[in-house]
């Protein structure tokens, strides 16, 4: 018995010492993966930063770059200011729905597109400036995991997935028309979400649209993914989670840059490194020519048509610079604003069968050039755009949704889903919420800029020079801040007084 008992306890000791091992050894393996990430990371970090614009980023540059983060309401500013203010034939080609972008033309003004920041490498960096708008991060969520299920859901008519996808492909070369399916990050997630909906359909049965699940709309697992799933799943870590952040920085799954999977990779893997990235985007935010929010959405077209349409339209020659800061008369001055369920009038306005084919946005009716054109005019413009789109989405959505009725999303419903979920997401998107806080100060102080000096920059043709009202009242002037005030006093007073004399002679003839 001594040596089998001897023979145990030598190969148990044989075990503790290597369980003893094995920590170290994982410790270092782990210690040498953060390494190599954080160097990674630094050196990306070095290499994207970018030299102060100083003052000069106020000024409209010869191109114009939306970076349109998706489910932010960027379509609206597509169709309802940015079509008004360029023609067909400024707008660079291939660029917004047109898949990737064609930098083959020199000439182009605009680029509108869901390709992230890293296509700036393909444009003439000092001639590009950039605008962006920004969304609460749970709510971007929230809207990207409804029109994930929107869009999917259209394909719900066809019998089968194989039919689905037949008859999209067939129709899509015979019109040669883009689908939802060929744009970033939609090619990605609506896919995955029509594959889901077909299985779950196939499950209940085909002509079964209601639920027996009655939870909330977002968790009703029998009709469509839950949100719960949604957000934990692969593919939403990979694509959506701190989206605006990766796209600011260039850094998404669709980048021009080779080595963003690698830090992208290596963020997710080790989150304290974020603070890299996160600095790079807070400062590509701090040099753009205009920050937008979604959630004030009415001041946030007004600071648009201030702060950059006004600028195109005087590059072009065509403003008239009677600035109209309140709504023109009859117009209803809340009509810009969008309620969250009606918000997605902003986005991919597809078929039921994922091509595009909205009348509302398909129109060829262009109103730049026409007249003298105001900001107070761009914005009546935009009133009436927008009111078309909010109709336009609203009844589609209807449509799309009907075939799983149960998921019927509002911002209502919002509020039932458990709090749980809502810490999660903000915990799997914290970059992007203080991303979006650093947004909210940006437009604070737009916002001040606005209110306090109207600043309307004009192009100076004779000296090539763009200066605002300020510049121009000090040209001669060896001003300050309490002169400007002082003569604004001064002008003031001596206008009421000329009033008040030509009123009181006035008066006195009417006496004698």
């Amino acid at each position: 018995m001594a040596r089998p008992l001897g023979l145990v306890l030598a190969i148990a000791l044989l075990a503790a010492v290597s369980v003893a091992l094995l920590p170290p050894v994982s410790a270092a393996a782990d210690n040498d993966d953060y390494a190599h990430c954080e160097g990674a990371v630094k050196s990306w970090a070095d290499s994207a930063a970018e030299g102060d614009d100083g003052a000069d980023k106020l000024n409209l540059k010869d191109l114009l770059f939306f970076l349109h983060i998706p489910r932010t309401g960027g379509r609206a500013y597509f169709h309802c200011f940015l079509k008004k203010l360029y023609t067909g034939a400024q707008e660079c080609p291939r660029s917004y729905d047109k898949l990737r972008f064609d930098p083959s033309h020199p000439d182009c003004k605009l680029v509108v597109s869901h390709d992230d920041y890293s296509l700036t490498s393909k444009l003439p960096k000092e001639r590009t400036s950039v605008v962006t708008i920004l969304r609460n991060p749970v709510d971007r969520v929230f809207s990207t995991y409804e029109f994930s299920v929107e869009v999917a859901a259209r394909f719900l008519v066809h019998p089968n997935l194989t039919s689905a996808k037949s008859m999209t492909t067939r129709l899509l070369k015979k019109t040669r028309g883009v689908s939802t399916l060929d744009i970033w990050p939609w090619k990605y997630l609506v896919p995955w979400m029509r594959e889901d909906l077909f299985a779950r359909r196939d499950a209940r049965g085909i002509d079964n649209t209601r639920s027996s699940n009655k939870v909330n709309p977002y968790d009703v697992d029998d009709m469509a993914m839950p949100l719960h799933q949604y957000i934990n799943d692969p593919v939403a870590h990979e694509i959506i989670h701190n989206g605006a952040t990766f796209q600011v920085t260039g850094l998404t799954n669709n980048s021009y840059f080779d080595g963003a999977h690698m830090v992208r990779h290596c963020v997710r893997k080790h989150p304290d490194l974020g603070r890299f990235v996160l600095q790079v985007a807070k400062n590509r935010l701090d040099r753009m020519l205009y920050v937008g929010l979604t959630e004030d959405h009415e001041e946030s077209a007004r600071l648009f048509a201030h702060m950059v349409g006004a600028q195109v339209l005087s590059q072009s020659g065509i403003l008239n610079l009677d600035i109209q800061e309140d709504p023109p008369s009859g117009t209803d001055p809340h009509s810009s604003m969008l309620d969250q369920e009606d918000e997605e009038t902003n986005e991919h306005m597809n078929s039921t069968d994922g091509w595009s084919s909205n009348d509302a946005l398909n129109s060829t009716d262009d109103d730049h050039g026409k007249g003298n054109m105001t900001v107070g005019k761009l914005m009546e413009t935009y009133e009436s755009c927008i009111a078309s789109l909010r109709k336009s989405q609203s009844n589609r959505r209807k449509i799309s949704l009907k075939k799983v009725a149960e998921a019927n999303f509002t911002k209502a419903a919002r509020r039932q889903v458990p709090e749980a979920i809502l810490k999660q997401i903000i915990s799997l998107n914290s970059l992007d919420m203080e991303l979006y806080e650093h947004a909210k100060n940006i437009f604070t102080q737009e916002h001040l800029m606005l209110k306090g000096q109207h600043p309307v920059v004009v192009q100076d043709k004779q000296l090539g020079a763009q200066k605002d009202w300020i510049d121009t009242v000090c040209d001669s002037w060896n001003c300050s801040t309490w002169k400007v005030v002082a003569l604004g006093l001064g002008i003031a007073v001596t206008t009421v007084f000329i009033v008040f004399a030509v009123t009181s002679r006035r008066t006195l003839k009417l006496k004698i």
